[in-house]
């Protein structure tokens, strides 16, 4: 069983999430967003064995360098953002001085890709490509329980107004990616409640 807590950090809401499978003292942490207090009293004596990112937008990836600095756990990324995490024009801090500074951090120590299978506490993660948020949005799948940072929501979707983000992508990851999973698989989004692939294919308004 894989054991999920959520944190949501930040101005934005981001939700951030702690998962460990089997042995408790084993961790992986999904989207260390802004202001990682919470999450970081939470994973004191821990073993953190990756970071992994949905995609590489400031609300996101805004606390990987104060995580990475404490847990030395390496960060996963899409090759199609490599640059974002050095680069605050494209991680989009740049344009928003009303929420935060500019944000930087050290590139990531792996990348992501279509179909990769990562084994992390003892559980297989499938990386999905799932682009139009931005460029190099992935969404993992771990058993029926399913990590879509900003592409899929309750009853929304992700914006395409910013850096990279492309409308007709972003529906076709969700048509033709994400509403290929059963309808039990559960939806762990990166903002708002969770939801189920069933619930959305039902009643999301956005994508019919």
């Amino acid at each position: 069983m894989l054991n999920i807590r959520s944190f949501s950090l930040g101005p934005l809401e981001t939700n951030c999430y702690v998962l460990t499978g089997d042995d408790p003292g084993r961790a992986i942490i999904i989207d260390p967003g802004m202001n990682p207090a919470p999450l970081i009293r939470h994973i004191e004596g821990l073993e953190i064995e990756a970071i992994l990112l949905t995609h590489a937008h400031f609300d996101h990836m805004g606390g990987v360098d104060e995580v990475r600095k404490l847990t030395k756990a390496p960060v996963y990324l899409h090759d199609l953002e490599s640059e974002w995490l050095v680069n605050p024009k494209m991680n989009g801090s740049q344009n928003w001085p009303q929420v935060t500074p500019p944000l930087t951090t050290d590139p990531a120590e792996y990348s992501l890709d279509e179909g990769q299978q990562l084994q992390l506490i003892g559980r297989t993660f499938t990386v999905y490509h799932t682009p139009g948020h931005s460029p190099g949005s992935v969404s993992f799948l771990c058993g029926n329980d399913l990590f879509s940072g900003d592409v899929l929501f309750k009853l929304g979707v992700g914006r395409t107004d910013l850096y990279g983000g492309r409308e007709r992508d972003l529906l076709d990851s969700i048509q033709n990616t994400l509403f290929t999973f059963p309808d039990d698989v559960k939806v762990y989004p990166g903002h708002g409640p969770k939801t189920s692939i069933g619930y959305e294919r039902a009643n999301n308004p956005y994508v019919r």
